[in-house]
């Protein structure tokens, strides 16, 4: 028993090792791409953060959604966010599967640099949106009488770019439409639909996805048109740059995806060896 686990173990700190020298070749050559996106979800905070500045509460719109969903109470707020992070940690950990896993589809930095695409294409609509009409926030923090409903004025631009982190994300006001949840969720339930491969997974995905905009309406996060304009624009967004990004390689194949350089090189060395044939040269096939 004691041999076996040790070979599992070799097995497996070999697979990690091998999975972390072809990522690490990867992210040499994306690295800009996952910064840019990082650093476009940090300028997303910052842009929720200064809607706060400008927010100002007032009577709770009349809302659907509302009036069809009980309302969970303040106290019971955490149970929409608990559902959200258990998909954020759960769609994380399926992205670095390849490095323990045999059978494995995706490379880690390679989905990211899509995901981290999809939502900043979703998230500069969002931006947009937000800042063209201030609704009044239906959260508890965000009603009339509330401490928090808006903020003083800023005392210093570091104050502003420090964005109070996380409490300044927890209790913001102002950023409603659209869902910046069910962007995050919808963008990873996509995701996984297409390069996934358990089909319960991908029904679970989207069950859990329907529930989470159900809690987001009764815990009054949101209104009801937050989290439908999330639903048809973050599947618009993720539709329409899946088709001009390019495919990802499929891992069913052994070899490592091939860039640009490496394949003029490669064409280079042929023509300079004869090994490339003129196909108007060669004669017909027999």
């Amino acid at each position: 028993m004691t041999l076996y686990i040790r070979r599992e173990a070799s097995k497996l700190w070999k697979r990690v090792f091998s999975e972390l020298t072809t990522e690490i070749g990867l992210l040499v050559e994306n690295w800009k791409y996952l910064l840019a996106g990082l650093l476009c979800q940090y300028i997303h905070g910052l842009a929720a953060r200064g809607v706060h500045y400008i927010h100002r509460p007032g009577p709770t719109l009349q809302d659907l959604g509302f009036f069809v969903l009980p309302e969970l109470g303040q106290d019971k707020g955490y149970i929409s966010e608990t559902v959200f992070t258990c998909v954020f940690v759960s769609f994380v950990l399926w992205t670095f599967h390849p490095f323990i896993r045999k059978s494995k589809k995706i490379y880690t930095v390679l989905i990211w640099c899509r995901v981290l695409a999809f939502l900043v294409g979703c998230q500069f609509l969002r931006v947009i949106t937000f800042y063209s009409t201030q609704l009044p926030g239906p959260n508890y923090h965000c009603r009339e009488g509330s401490e928090l409903a808006t903020l003083p004025r800023p005392h210093s631009v570091l104050e502003v770019l420090l964005i109070n982190f996380p409490r300044g994300v927890i209790y913001g006001c102002g950023d409603l439409i659209f869902s910046s949840h069910m962007i995050f969720t919808l963008v990873f339930v996509l995701t996984y639909q297409k390069y996934g491969s358990k089909r319960f997974i991908k029904l679970l995905g989207w069950v859990i996805a329907m529930l989470q905009s159900l809690l987001i309406i009764a815990s009054r996060k949101h209104y009801s048109v937050d989290v439908v304009v999330a639903w048809y624009t973050v599947n618009l967004v993720v539709f329409f740059l899946d088709k001009k990004l390019p495919e990802l390689p499929d891992r069913t194949s052994v070899l490592l995806p091939v860039s640009s350089k490496d394949r003029i090189k490669e064409e280079n060395h042929k023509l300079l060896n004869g090994n490339a044939v003129d196909p108007a040269d060669s004669g017909p096939c027999s």
